[in-house]
């Protein structure tokens, strides 16, 4: 038996590529940061710039750009970054808080 046809494989790698980027975003959305629920700790609204720089995209790798910071009802800070790379847009969730950033 031959191996598969060229459009076959490629609506293969296609599906299999949708499903590790799903599985990334999950991961991010459970991680610190990655939404309301599990905001980052900081000590100080002057980190955030130097933790958005620090942290790459969860599709890509990328470096993340900053867009605009939002401060929620409840004191969050909620950060619109996007990559520079894959152009995804994400939220970085962090907490004002006396504890070491986490």
């Amino acid at each position: 038996m031959a191996g598969k046809r060229p459009r076959t494989q490629r609506r293969a790698d296609a599906r299999a590529t949708r499903k590790l980027i799903h599985d990334r975003e999950r991961l991010w959305s459970l991680s610190p940061g990655g939404s309301a629920a599990r905001p980052i700790t900081i000590v100080s609204p002057a980190v955030i710039e130097a933790r958005v720089a620090a942290t790459p995209c969860p599709q890509c790798e990328g470096e993340l750009a900053l867009r605009e910071h939002e401060t929620t009802p409840t004191g969050d800070r909620v950060v619109a970054v996007r990559c520079r790379l894959c152009h995804a847009p994400r939220q970085i969730w962090f907490r004002l808080g006396s504890t070491a950033p986490s």
